[in-house]
């Protein structure tokens, strides 16, 4: 096991890496930014650094201070997180041309898998379905011809990214047009590369993910399934574990996503994210070669600590489990509190926290970074927790989560407290009839 790593991130994520690194006797530092100087992981570190700025290009996103925060702090390897950096080819090999261990995948996976239109090539490759989809679009000219072909409406995607940004979801030539160039500009923004595609979109589909694991020579398991249809923007606000799809369809799904793991030696957690439409034909949409932001409601209904595998994996110490270790057990829901007004179009809304308190009981888990005079800072993404309940059926797992949302005390700014409330109690919810428009159909 290593020895020292730096945790290149913040947050929530960053607490819960530092955590389970302690557990295992690994000696950590939190490199972090000017803004984050109170926060808690920095507080609880064995060593932290500051890496620059507010701004993240000037800190979290900055090769050279992390690296050079690695090296003088004397860390074995580097834990990216999820966000920032977490998938960027350049840096993962960055460290190693340091002789720092990247805890994720090999570079040349990330690079691979991280393109959409090359993970596209690999999931066809290994029998993965997928929609139809043009290669990378030099023009207008050449999306609106697409489209034509597969027939609207079509979904714009930005070739190098994720999270929901550069895409939009067109309905004619116009909206192509239109949207085209706001989306590139958006995917140069956020992924330095405005390359974009075109693919089919599938209507008022269920959003199911996998997650896998592999060790980087050929074994790869699967570890569940997830719904993750509640969304915004493409954001996920709640998820939950295992969806509620047939167990056939389960399976086949779970096959497909071991399949292309294994295809590419995947190394590390990693999520293959698909479209299941009202028919039951399900559909690859992409792979999040990181640990995913929902990661706890697997942990909660198998009973892994998935950072834990992250480690021992990247320390060349295997991975010890079989598929059959891995073993369902209950339901499991988490939804993000974000610092948003959701009354008002989820505008972020940063500020002080004047007090906080978070809900406790049985099947409860908070993670969390922030406390009572926590100043929230505007520079980054507006989660401040996520809050998980598990139950052995979905309807006590949707009781507990209710209970425990209206203990939870979070004052000085506005949440998605009031939201999710609203989104337990709604009766299509109840009844598992979620799409990935389920917030624009059924909540507005």
């Amino acid at each position: 096991m290593f020895k020292k790593i730096l945790i290149a991130n913040r947050g929530e994520i960053a607490l819960r890496v530092l955590r389970t690194a302690q557990e295992l006797g690994v000696h950590c530092v939190v490199a972090y930014s000017q803004a984050d100087e109170a926060s808690l992981p920095v507080l609880l570190a064995d060593e932290a650094i500051c890496i620059g700025p507010a701004p993240a290009a000037g800190s979290y996103l900055n090769v050279r201070n992390l690296l050079s925060a690695a090296l003088v702090t004397g860390a074995d390897a580097i834990h990216p997180g999820y966000g920032f950096l977490a998938e960027n080819a350049e840096f993962a090999q960055k460290c190693e041309e340091h002789n720092l261990v990247f805890i994720g995948p090999r570079p040349d996976s990330i690079r691979r898998i991280g393109n959409k239109i090359e993970a596209r090539k690999l999931a066809e490759e290994a029998d993965v379905p997928v929609t139809p989809g043009s290669g990378d679009l030099s023009s207008v000219e050449d999306a609106l011809v697409f489209a034509e072909q597969v027939r609207y409406p079509v979904i714009l995607k930005a070739s190098a990214g994720g999270g929901g940004r550069g895409m939009r979801v067109v309905h004619s030539a116009d909206d192509l047009e239109r949207n085209m160039v706001n989306a590139q500009e958006e995917a140069r923004a956020a992924f330095g590369n405005p390359e974009m595609y075109v693919e089919k979109y599938i209507e008022e589909p269920r959003h199911i993910e996998i997650q896998v694991f592999g060790d980087g020579e050929g074994k790869v398991l699967h570890i569940f399934d997830r719904d993750c249809s509640i969304q915004r923007r493409y954001q996920k606000l709640l998820e939950e574990a295992p969806s509620l799809i047939p167990d056939p369809l389960r399976q086949r799904i779970a096959d497909a996503a071991v399949r292309l793991a294994a295809h590419i030696d995947y190394r590390g957690a990693g999520t293959c994210e698909f479209l299941v439409d009202r028919d039951g034909n399900f559909y690859f949409s992409e792979m999040n070669t990181r640990l995913q932001v929902e990661h706890p409601v697997t942990e909660m209904i198998t009973g892994l600590d998935l950072v834990r595998e992250q480690l021992k994996v990247a320390a060349g110490m295997g991975l010890p489990l079989n598929q059959e270790d891995v073993v369902l057990n209950g339901h499991a829901i988490e939804v993000r509190i974000n610092a948003e007004d959701p009354e008002n179009d989820f505008r972020p809304a940063a500020g002080t926290l004047s007090d906080v308190h978070w809900p406790g009981g049985p099947g409860i888990r908070v993670d969390s970074h922030v406390y009572s005079g926590y100043k929230i800072p505007p520079n980054y993404d507006s989660l401040i927790g996520k809050l998980i309940a598990w139950a052995p059926d979905r309807e006590q797992a949707i009781e507990r989560m209710r209970r425990a949302l209206k203990e939870t005390v979070l004052e000085g700014v506005k949440t998605t407290i009031p939201f999710h409330l609203r989104v337990l109690e709604n009766a299509f919810f109840q009844r598992g009839a979620v799409y990935t428009n389920f917030v624009a159909r059924r909540m507005m």
